[in-house]
């Protein structure tokens, strides 16, 4: 499966109502950072059918990076049951982030 645009609209279905673990990715176009990360992301997506990797962009969602109280990017946000159970901010290796599920 690939990584799912999370907005606002879909926000509950995609993520709170999950009954898989959800890693989000909350990034930006201008962060360099952010573009390392994207990649790896995506290949966890395609690589991990018994999670749901969701890609919040900061700047058309400024609501749902407040609500996870998002002040650096990118940041990672482990949920399952609709509740946060881990979250790393920065760049990281592939291990590293698979390590956070």
């Amino acid at each position: 499966m690939s990584a799912i645009n999370i907005d606002q609209n879909n926000f509950r279905e995609e993520v709170l109502n999950s009954d898989k673990p959800v890693l989000l990715d909350f990034w930006a176009s201008w962060c360099g950072p952010c573009r390392m990360v994207s990649p790896l992301v995506d290949e966890i997506a395609a690589e991990r059918p018994d999670i749901k990797v969701g890609k919040v962009n900061v700047d058309e969602q400024p609501e749902l990076a407040a609500q996870f109280h998002v002040t650096s990017i990118p940041t990672l946000v482990v949920m399952k049951d609709g509740k946060v159970t881990n979250q790393a901010i920065g760049a990281r290796p592939k291990n590293q982030i698979l390590e956070l599920l």
